[in-house]
C-alpha cells in the first residue's frame, strides 16, 4: 500500500497531519481503525493526515480524548484554522489565554485585546475591501479577538501591561464616534485594577527601545513567550535565554513612556479634540 510522505514543515496543516499520523502510528491503529474512535471515516482521517482536509475543533478536540493528548491537538489545530493571522500568533493565543502575565507593545492600530467590536469591524471591514484578507477570513479576525478578550476575564486575571504608541490613538479607525469609542475604551481598561496602560510619545524619538510590535508573555510556571511581528512574518519564541532580552527592551520602553496618568491625560485630550 502506498503511503505519501509528509512534510511537516510544508504547512501548518501537514504538521497537524503528520502528527496525527505519528500518534495513530503508536498506538498501531489503521485510519479505519482511528476513524470508528474518532466517529468518522478512515477517508476523513487520510485527509487530515495528508493536509486535504482542515481539523475542525470538533476533530482536534475528540483527536485529544481518544489519544489521551489532554488540549495539545486543538491547540495546534488552531493554527491550521487560522489562516487569517500570521504564522506563530495562533500558537501565541493559546499561551496568551492561560498567561500570568502579559505585555503588549502595539504600533500604529490598538491591540485585539482591547478593541471595541466596532473598530475591530471597521479594520477588519477595510482590510477585506483592499483585498488583503477574504471575508470568511475577516469573520475568522474577529472571532478570534471575542476569544482573546474573553479569556482575559477568566479568574484569576492575568496582569496586562500595554504600551501603545501614539500613532496608535491618532491613526483614525471607522467613523468619529467609533474612534471615540475605543479611546473610551482604553480608559475604562486604564482604570482595571489588573491593568496598566501607557503611552510612548512621538516626543521619545530615538529614546524607544523597541520600533515594531511585540508581545511578551509570562506564564504560570514562570516561563517567558515573546511573539514579534514585521509586516508579513511573526516569529515566536520559547527559548528563555531569547526572550530575557526582549523583555528587559519592553521594560526600557516602559521607563521612557508617559506614566499612566499622563497617558490617561493624554487620550482625554484627544477625545476634546485638544491636539
Amino acid at each position: 500500500m502506498h503511503r505519501k510522505e509528509l512534510d511537516p514543515e510544508s504547512s501548518a496543516a501537514a504538521a497537524f497531519g503528520e502528527r496525527i499520523r505519528r500518534h495513530r502510528d503508536e498506538h498501531g491503529w489503521t485510519q479505519e481503525e482511528l476513524g470508528k474512535r474518532m466517529g468518522c471515516s478512515g477517508t476523513h482521517i487520510s485527509a487530515v493526515e495528508t493536509g486535504r482536509r482542515p481539523p475542525t475543533r470538533r476533530f482536534a478536540e475528540r483527536a485529544d480524548r481518544v489519544f489521551g493528548t489532554g488540549d495539545r491537538l486543538e491547540r495546534q489545530s488552531r493554527a491550521v484554522r487560522h489562516t487569517a493571522v500570521l504564522e506563530g500568533f495562533p500558537e501565541y493565543v493559546t499561551h496568551e489565554m492561560r498567561a500570568a502575565e502579559v505585555r503588549l507593545y502595539e504600533v500604529g492600530i490598538i491591540p485585539g485585546i482591547l478593541q471595541t467590536a466596532e473598530y475591530a469591524s471597521a479594520l477588519t471591514v477595510r482590510t477585506v475591501e483592499r483585498g488583503a484578507i477574504t471575508s470568511e477570513q475577516g469573520d475568522e479576525r474577529m472571532s478570534l479577538i471575542k476569544e482573546r478578550q474573553a479569556a482575559l476575564l477568566r479568574t484569576p486575571p492575568p496582569l496586562v501591561f500595554v504600551v501603545l504608541d501614539e500613532s496608535c490613538l491618532r491613526v483614525p479607525v471607522g467613523s468619529p464616534e467609533v474612534m471615540d469609542a475605543q479611546l473610551a475604551r482604553l480608559i475604562e481598561f486604564a482604570a482595571l485594577p489588573n491593568t496598566v496602560l501607557q503611552v510612548a510619545p512621538f516626543a521619545m524619538g530615538d529614546r524607544r527601545s523597541i520600533r515594531l510590535p511585540l508581545y511578551i508573555l509570562t506564564t504560570q510556571s514562570r516561563s517567558l513567550v515573546s511573539y514579534a511581528e514585521s509586516a508579513h512574518r511573526g516569529q515566536l519564541e520559547r527559548e528563555t535565554s531569547s526572550v530575557v532580552p526582549i523583555l528587559t527592551a519592553y521594560h526600557q520602553l516602559q521607563a521612557e513612556a508617559l506614566s499612566q496618568a499622563a497617558s490617561v491625560a493624554m487620550i482625554n485630550q484627544l477625545r476634546k479634540g485638544t491636539p
